[in-house]
C-alpha cells in the first residue's frame, strides 16, 4: 500500500502491488490537465467476472472505451461468480461491495454482470454499444460543469492531484484514486469460459479515497507513487456515497524513447 502525505485517506481495495503514475520522458514532469467541461472526461465503470460467459463482449468494449481521451474506463472484477468453476484472480469482495453500493443508489433489484455504470447515474450491460452511448450522451447533457482534477507526476515519482474551487451546491464529494493494470490476457481452464483466452482492460487493483471534498481548492500528494509500465492512475470525483460523478481524469504510462 502506498504512503500518503497527509491523513484522511482510506484504502478500499488492494489487489496486488500496483503503483500509480505516468511515465516521465527525459525527466520531464507529466501532467493531465483539466479540459473544458464539454470535453469531459466521463467515467464508465465495468463490473465483470472471468467466470461469466456473458462478460467478454463487454470487456472488449471497455478496451475500446479505454482508448478514448474523453473517457475514464475502469474494470472492477466481482467475486460472486467464483463458485461456479473459475476463481477470478482479480476479483475482491471490496469490488463487489462497490457494485452493490451502486445498485442501492440506483435502486436496482439485483446486481449483475456485465454491468457498466456511466457517470454514477445510469447502467447497462455494455454488451451493446448503443445503450452505453445513450447513457453517456445523457450524462454529458446534464453535467455541463465539471470538477475535473489535474494529475501530475514529478520526476521523483510523487503523484499530485489538484482540484480548483468548485461550487458543489449540494452534498460533499469523494475524491477517489484508482490504480489499474491496463491489460491482462488470461487462459481460463475451467468454468463457463473454459478454453478461452480472456482479455481484460484497465483492471482496478487498488482504490483509495483521498478525501471527502467540500469544493474548496485542494491538493493531495502520493509521495511514493512508483511508476511501472502497463499501469494507469485515475481520479474520480463523485457525490459522497457513490453518487453522480462530477469530474474525473486519468494518467497512463507511456514508453519513453
Amino acid at each position: 500500500m502506498g504512503k500518503f502525505s497527509g491523513p484522511g485517506r482510506r484504502s478500499l481495495l488492494i489487489g496486488g502491488a500496483a503503483a500509480a503514475g505516468v511515465a516521465v520522458t527525459g525527466g520531464r514532469i507529466a501532467t493531465a490537465k483539466p479540459p473544458s467541461a464539454a470535453e469531459g472526461p466521463w467515467a464508465i465503470e465495468l463490473f465483470t467476472s472471468q467466470g461469466c460467459s456473458s462478460c467478454p463482449p463487454a470487456d472488449a468494449y471497455l478496451g475500446m472505451l479505454a482508448k478514448r481521451p474523453d473517457v475514464v474506463a475502469l474494470s472492477f472484477h466481482v467475486d460472486y461468480w467464483d463458485y461456479i468453476g473459475w476463481k477470478d484472480a482479480f476479483a475482491t469482495r471490496a469490488t463487489t461491495d462497490r457494485q452493490r453500493a451502486y445498485a442501492r443508489v440506483l435502486k436496482q433489484r439485483y446486481v449483475y454482470t456485465p454491468e457498466m455504470v456511466v457517470e454514477g447515474v445510469g447502467h447497462d450491460t455494455g454488451r451493446e454499444r448503443d445503450g452505453i452511448e445513450r447513457l453517456l450522451a445523457d450524462a454529458q447533457r446534464r453535467s455541463t460543469k465539471r470538477a475535473t482534477p489535474e494529475l501530475s507526476r514529478s520526476s521523483g515519482g510523487a503523484l499530485t492531484v489538484k482540484l480548483a474551487a468548485f461550487p458543489l451546491e449540494g452534498p460533499p464529494a469523494d475524491v477517489t484514486l484508482a490504480i489499474y493494470d491496463r491489460r491482462h490476457s488470461t487462459p481460463v481452464a475451467s468454468g463457463e469460459n473454459q478454453g478461452r483466452m480472456l482479455d481484460n482492460f484497465n483492471i482496478v487493483r487498488r482504490l483509495e479515497v483521498l478525501s471527502r471534498w467540500d469544493g474548496a481548492a485542494a491538493s493531495w500528494t502520493i509521495e511514493d507513487a512508483g511508476l511501472q509500465p502497463g499501469l494507469g492512475a485515475a481520479v474520480i470525483v463523485q457525490r459522497a456515497d457513490h453518487g453522480p460523478v462530477i469530474g474525473c481524469n486519468k494518467l497512463e504510462p507511456m514508453v519513453s524513447g
